[in-house]
C-alpha cells in the first residue's frame, strides 16, 4: 500500500531526480533540465524509501496507522485557499505527505505502536503550508495520542504561537459535518478534543513559563526568530516520562547566523552526513545547495529547492519570479526575498552591514599559536554600564592577521542583558570569551588588570595599546607606565583604513581567530557610515546592537597597521 501512496511516490521522485516541472517554469533550451532536490533532502527521502521498501531491519510502516489517516485525510475538506472545499487527502503536496506519513507511521518492528521519530525539523521558505500541515498533523493526533495528553505551540509572541490554532479552528468548524460540533470545545486560548480530553494550548514566549509542562506533542514556530533554544529545550525537557514523544521544530530563514534554528539545521546535516548517531530526528531541509546559491538571480532552482509548493502550484513560482525581479532591480528588497522565499542568509548593501557573517566564520580556526609572538591592543572602554572589549593581533609567518577579542559586561546586569539583547551572554561566558565584573557598572580595575596580565598569559609581547579618549584615558595612563598607549581618534580619516584592511583581510581568507560566537555576533551586528570621501567606519549609533569587539579589534588593527604594514613591504593594503 505505501508504495501507491503520496509520500512513497514524492520521495521515489526526489531521491531519482525525477520530480516533473512543467516547462513553462525553464525561460528557454539552455536552462531546460531535470529538477535535483536539495541534497539533504534527497538523503531523508532515501532513508524513508529504505524503510518502505523492507529493506530495514529496525524500522517498519505501520500500515494500519496509514490507513487510518488516510481515512480521516479523505473525508475532510480544505478549510481556505486556492483549494478550499477539496478533500485534504488530494490537496496535500508530497513534502507535506511525506512529513505525515513519516513522523506518524514509522515505527519499531518489534513495537509497531512505538514511533521512530520523536525530533521533526522542517526548515522552509514562506507560503509553504507549513503552517497547514501542522494543524492537520495536531489534528490526526487529537484521534491517535492517548487520552489526556497535552498538546503546545511555542513562537517567538503570541500571535506567531496562535498561528497553528488560527489554522485549526476552520478546519475543524468546516467538517463539522464530518467531525460534529459538539467533538472539539474551541475555546480563545485552547482547543480540546472532548472524547479523549485531549487539550492543545499555544504559548506565548517565556523564559520562566515554559517550565513545568508535560507535552505529547509541542510545535516550535519560527525558530529562527527565537533569542535563545530555552522553549524548544523546555518543551523537549517536560518531554522525559512521555513513551511516544513528538516535536515539531519549524523555521524559514532569518538574517543572522546566530540563532537557535541554525544550531538545529547544522545537527541535523551532521545527523544526515553520519557524523552523528541519532535515529529519532527526521529533518526536511528546503534550502538551496551551496553550489547554486550564488546564482539566486538567474537559477530557477534556487527557489524551487527552497519552495517545493512552487513545483506544485503554478502561481506560487510565479509570484515568486515577480519578487525575485524587484530583488534584483531594489536591493532593499533583497534581504527579505533570499532569506524569507529562498532560505538563503543574506545581510546585503541595503542594510549598510560590514561583512557578510559568514565570510567571518570561514576565517574560523581551531586554535592559534600566540607564543612569542608581538601583538597589538585594541581596547573599547565606552560607558560603565555597557559592553566594554579588549582584542589582540598580530602577523603570521603567512601575512594573515590573527586575533583574539575578550568582551566584559556588568555582572549584575547579564539577565537584563540576556533579556534586551535577546542572546545568553552565561554561554559566553562559560566559554571564557566574555568576562563579568563589577554590578551594574563594569569595574574597569579588572580590565586593566586582564591587560596586564596578557604578555604572561600568552607568552607574548605587547607592542603598543591603542584607546579611544572619552572612556580610556585612566586606565591609558596606568597602562603607559609599563607600555607605549596610542590614543586613537574615533573618526572616519584614521579608522578607514585598518576598517577596509580587516574587511579585505577577512575575504581574502587572511584573518583568523579562535571560535567566538560572541565576536560573529557583533559582526554581525556591525554597521557602517560612509563620510563625504566615502571613507567608511563603523558607528555603533546605526548598529544593530553590540559592536564593541568589533571596534576593539580595529582599534588594535589600526596601530599593526602602522607598525607592521606601512613599515613593511610584502604585506600592503589597497588604499583609495
Amino acid at each position: 500500500m505505501i508504495k501507491n501512496h503520496p509520500s512513497y511516490i514524492y520521495a521515489y521522485e526526489v531521491v531519482h531526480d525525477m520530480v516533473e516541472v512543467p516547462e513553462l517554469y525553464y525561460r528557454d533550451e539552455k536552462t531546460k533540465k531535470k529538477f535535483t532536490a536539495p541534497k539533504y533532502v534527497k538523503k531523508q527521502c532515501e532513508i524513508f524509501l529504505k524503510i518502505c521498501d523492507d529493506e530495514d531491519p529496525k524500522y517498519c510502516i505501520n500500515e494500519k496507522r496509514l490507513k487510518k489517516i488516510n481515512k480521516i485525510a479523505k473525508v475532510l475538506k480544505m478549510a481556505k485557499g486556492i483549494r478550499a472545499g477539496e478533500s485534504i487527502y488530494n490537496s496535500l503536496a508530497g513534502y507535506q505527505w511525506l512529513l505525515v506519513i513519516a513522523s506518524l507511521c514509522v515505527v519499531y518492528r518489534d513495537n509497531p505502536k512505538k514511533r521512530r521519530y520523536e525530533n521533526i525539523v522542517l526548515e522552509i521558505a514562506r507560503k509553504n503550508g507549513k503552517t497547514f500541515i501542522v494543524a492537520f498533523l495536531f489534528l490526526v493526533l487529537f484521534y491517535l495520542e492517548p487520552p489526556f495528553s497535552r498538546f503546545f505551540s511555542v513562537a517567538p509572541d503570541g500571535s506567531l504561537a496562535k498561528e497553528i490554532k488560527e489554522a485549526l479552528e476552520p478546519l475543524i468548524r468546516t467538517n463539522y459535518d464530518v467531525l460534529g460540533d459538539d467533538e472539539f470545545k474551541i475555546l480563545r486560548d485552547s482547543i480540546t478534543y472532548k472524547e479523549k480530553s485531549t487539550k492543545y494550548t499555544p504559548l506565548n514566549y517565556s523564559t520562566s513559563r515554559m517550565d513545568g509542562k508535560e507535552p505529547s506533542v509541542f510545535i516550535a514556530d519560527e525558530v529562527g526568530a527565537l533569542p535563545t533554544a530555552y522553549p524548544v529545550e523546555a518543551m523537549r525537557s517536560g518531554q522525559l516520562l512521555i513513551e511516544n514523544k513528538l516535536g515539531f521544530v519549524i523555521s524559514t530563514k532569518y538574517p543572522t547566523t546566530n540563532n537557535p534554528f541554525e544550531e538545529e539545521t547544522k545537527y541535523q546535516k551532521e545527523v544526515l552526513d553520519e557524523i552523528h548517531d541519532d535515529e529519532t530526528t527526521f529533518a526536511l531541509l528546503f534550502e538551496p545547495d551551496e553550489e547554486i546559491k550564488d546564482d539566486w538571480s538567474t537559477n530557477d532552482d534556487v527557489i524551487l529547492q527552497a519552495n517545493p509548493l512552487a513545483i506544485e502550484v503554478e502561481a506560487v513560482y510565479q509570484d515568486l519570479i515577480r519578487r525575485r525581479t524587484k530583488a534584483i532591480s531594489q536591493e532593499g528588497l533583497r534581504e527579505n526575498f533570499l532569506t524569507k522565499h529562498c532560505n538563503i542568509i543574506y545581510q546585503g548593501l541595503g542594510t549598510e552591514s560590514f561583512i557578510d557573517v559568514s565570510e567571518v566564520q570561514k576565517c574560523k580556526v581551531a586554535k592559534i599559536d600566540w607564543n612569542n609572538r608581538e601583538v597589538y591592543i585594541g581596547v573599547d572602554l565606552a560607558m560603565t554600564n555597557d559592553n566594554c572589549a579588549v582584542a589582540m593581533s598580530s602577523v603570521d609567518d603567512n601575512n594573515n592577521i590573527i586575533a583574539d577579542v575578550i568582551a566584559f559586561i556588568p555582572e549584575g546586569r547579564i539577565e537584563e542583558k540576556n533579556q534586551f539583547e535577546r542572546i545568553d551572554y552565561r554561554e559566553f561566558i562559560n566559554a571564557m570569551k566574555c568576562i563579568a565584573c563589577g554590578n551594574k557598572v563594569v569595574d574597569y580595575g579588572v580590565i586593566e588588570d586582564f591587560v596586564f596580565e596578557i604578555e604572561e598569559k600568552y607568552n607574548v609581547r605587547i607592542m603598543a595599546i591603542g584607546y579611544d579618549r572619552y572612556n580610556a584615558l585612566s586606565s591609558a595612563q596606568k597602562w603607559d607606565t609599563k607600555y607605549n598607549c596610542i590614543q586613537i581618534r574615533q573618526h572616519s580619516d584614521t579608522l578607514h583604513s585598518p576598517t577596509k584592511l580587516l574587511y579585505e583581510k577577512i575575504l581574502d581568507g587572511e584573518f583568523q581567530y579562535e571560535p567566538n560566537k560572541l565576536l560573529e555576533i557583533n559582526f554581525e551586528n556591525a554597521r557602517c557610515s560612509y563620510d563625504t570621501n566615502m571613507n567608511r567606519y563603523i558607528t555603533k549609533k546605526k548598529s544593530n546592537g553590540k559592536v564593541d569587539m568589533v571596534v576593539a579589534l580595529i582599534n588594535s588593527i589600526y596601530l599593526l597597521e602602522q607598525d607592521v604594514i606601512f613599515n613593511q613591504s610584502g604585506f600592503v593594503v589597497q588604499v583609495l
